[in-house]
């Protein structure tokens, strides 16, 4: 009995433990500490609303709170939301009809001192303390009790600005940086699901980025050079992710499948056929591109040689469209930009000429806009978005503006954002998931001390709501925020270094970033084996070699000290060392067999034609060579007499 005892008191005290206890579990890196790696420094500047400044300068006024710590403050706030440990049983019949008429059933904090005046001296305390309660206020407030109306009224206006505020939920408290470039990042496209991230950049390269395959290290799986020597201008997303678009700096575009293998590129038109309309192409450089919303088939490009045209994934050599933008005199204005509706029934592109046109596409549709905007910008657009209803349109320019457009009527912009320097053909402006926030980048400026920033605009106040430092030393180019993973995609750089910067918070974004921070690199183990493979240089070997130069002969011989040795020049006067002096000959024999007349040197006193004409009778005799296949009809040689008597005479 004794043993069954103890048996149920130890299965009695065991329940009370979990299952681990006293095992030794693995080390894990706790989430919080990778997420506190990859937090921000605070670097963004807000506006707050005009009840929080007057919660901000009364708080400042009074003084209070101003030195306690955060455990300080949460242990006061429970301290007076709970009743007194020490006076489990407050005094009831002071208090009694206070709490009755004021909606409250138990006493907050310890007992008040009992005083004559009941009533009026504890409206006053309640008085003074409701507005302690309202300084020392920390978080957001607390919900109004359902018996006041008055007062619950009165909740619901203080919290509306906090409301506002929750509205405008930035995910920018953590921040990763997709790096591999080694210029300034121009194109940026994230899949609908958001697991695969594209970059191109005027490195001349495209990286792929796959969120769920990436570890710690945020390496890209993938590179490609679209065309050697031109700039990558823009990447777009086929509506099912299954393809890419491609547009860089030469007049033909290219499709990829999903994981980067070049399905083909579009014809180039004829650069000698001067109207447009007749090419099969374009003839320059692409500015632009983007793929159908909801067509998988479908495509829309523009160039640098003034027409937007519209292409079939599915055939190569034709387009479907042509459209030239209506300018003021006849010539070729570049499009610097362009863009389909969320519905694909409009298109829109930004003229060289600073102008803004909208095409509608309808049965019998031609190059003649239903929209145009005449000098909406200063010049040159980089970035064109309309919103999901079709209504509003942004517009991003390098004359530093950014301009918001009503379409029903455009003679003037409804709002104006200036001083935001743009230098990059490719700054780009877009909306938030609500389409509640705008935002878009800024370039650095020489003489400024702010870095590359991201702005956020309130699209319904037309102001700006906050601006976050992206990179103190490179512009911001790009900008995208995902609607599913809700993070925001910012792309940096210069003309040294260049990556895609990620800001995401991990209590409400989803996915994508969380997913490869918290993912370590894996550990090589003692037994990995890797092959390394035998590199066969054919060059290595001198037959594959090419001829040095002879630039590179000379030098080498000017290195060489013997070639480079000057010669000796010959000796005047008496010999010595050796050497003969000036007489006859150089050497000893030489002046040996002179003086002995067995050396004759005739040749200096010839006349070179007498020498020749002396062997005239031998070749005529007996030819060898080339004159017995001309014999027949080779006239016969008459030479000249020598004049040199009659010049002497």
């Amino acid at each position: 009995m004794a043993e069954e005892d103890e048996a149920e008191i130890y299965e009695g005290m065991r329940s009370h433990f979990p299952l681990s206890f006293g095992k030794q579990a693995k080390s894990l890196t706790p989430l919080e500490s990778i997420h506190n790696a990859t937090r921000r420094t605070t670097t963004t500047t807000t506006t707050p609303p005009k009840h929080q400044q007057q919660q901000q300068q009364q708080q400042q006024q009074s003084g209070l709170l101003s030195s306690l710590s955060s455990s300080s403050k949460s242990w006061l706030t429970n301290l007076r939301t709970t009743t007194n440990p020490s006076d489990p049983q407050p005094q009831k019949p002071q208090f009694a009809p206070n709490s009755d008429e004021h909606g409250e059933g138990s006493a907050i904090g310890p007992p008040r001192p009992p005083e004559p005046s009941l009533r009026g001296g504890d409206d006053e305390e309640e008085e003074e303390e409701e507005e302690e309660e309202e300084e020392l206020m920390i978080g957001p407030p607390r919900p109004p009790p359902e018996s006041n109306v008055a007062d619950s009224d009165e909740d619901d206006g203080d919290g509306s600005g906090d409301e506002g505020e929750e509205k405008f939920r930035i995910p920018i408290s953590n921040e990763i940086v997709l790096k591999g470039h080694s210029k300034v990042v121009s194109a940026l496209a994230v899949d609908h699901s958001g697991s695969r991230v594209l970059s191109g950049s005027y490195d001349y390269t495209v990286r792929m980025y796959d969120f769920q395959g990436m570890n710690s290290k945020l390496a890209s799986f993938r590179q490609l050079e679209p065309f050697e020597g031109h700039q990558v201008r823009s990447l777009s997303w086929s509506p099912s992710a299954d393809r890419f678009l491609c547009v860089s700096g030469s007049a033909q575009a290219k499709i990829y499948d999903r994981d980067g293998l070049t399905l083909g590129e579009f014809v180039k038109g004829d650069m000698y056929i001067r109207d447009l309309k007749n090419t099969k192409g374009h003839i320059s450089g692409l500015t632009g591109g983007q793929w159908h919303p909801r067509t998988k088939d479908t495509i829309l490009t523009s160039s640098e040689d003034g027409s937007l045209r519209i292409w079939d994934v599915s055939d190569f050599k034709s387009q479907k469209q042509v459209i030239k933008p209506k300018l003021p005199r006849p010539g070729r204005v570049p499009v610097t930009t362009c863009a389909w509706d969320h519905d694909g029934k409009c298109i829109v592109g930004g003229i060289g000429d600073g102008s803004i046109q909208i095409w509608s596409i309808k049965p019998g549709w031609g190059s003649r806009p239903d929209i145009h905007i005449e000098k909406a910008h200063e010049d040159d657009i980089t970035g064109l978005k309309f919103s999901a209803d079709g209504r509003v349109l942004l517009s991003r320019s390098t004359d530093d503006s950014l301009k918001i457009w009503d379409l029903r009527q455009t003679k003037k912009p409804i709002k104006v954002f200036d001083e935001l320097p743009n230098h990059y053909a490719q700054t780009n402006v877009t909306f938030s998931p609500d389409e509640q926030l705008i935002l878009t980048g800024t370039s650095i400026e020489r003489d400024s001390t702010t870095g590359g920033l991201l702005c956020f605009f309130d699209r319904t106040k037309l102001e700006l709501v906050s601006r976050v430092g992206i990179s103190p030393t490179c512009s911001v180019v790009q900008c995208a925020w995902h609607p599913k993973l809700n993070q925001i995609f910012a792309t940096a750089g210069d003309k040294s270094q260049g990556g895609t910067h990620v800001l995401y918070d991990p209590s409400f974004s989803e996915r994508g970033a969380l997913v490869c921070v918290g993912r370590a690199p894996r550990k090589k183990s003692v037994d990995d084996f890797e092959a390394k493979p035998v590199i066969h240089n054919p060059h290595a070997l001198p037959l594959f070699r090419d001829q040095p130069s002879r630039k590179r002969q000379r030098e080498k011989a000017l290195k060489d000290p013997m070639k480079s040795h000057k010669p000796e020049l010959p000796v005047t006067g008496p010999g010595f060392g050796g050497r003969v002096g000036s007489t006859k000959g150089s050497l000893l024999t030489q002046y040996l067999l002179k003086q002995g007349g067995m050396i004759k040197e005739t040749w200096m006193e010839e006349d070179p034609r007498e020498a020749i004409l002396k062997y005239a009778d031998v070749a005529a005799k007996d030819p060898k060579f080339i004159a017995p296949a001309y014999a027949q009809t080779q006239p016969e040689p008459v030479f000249a007499k020598s004049d040199s008597e009659e010049e002497e005479k």
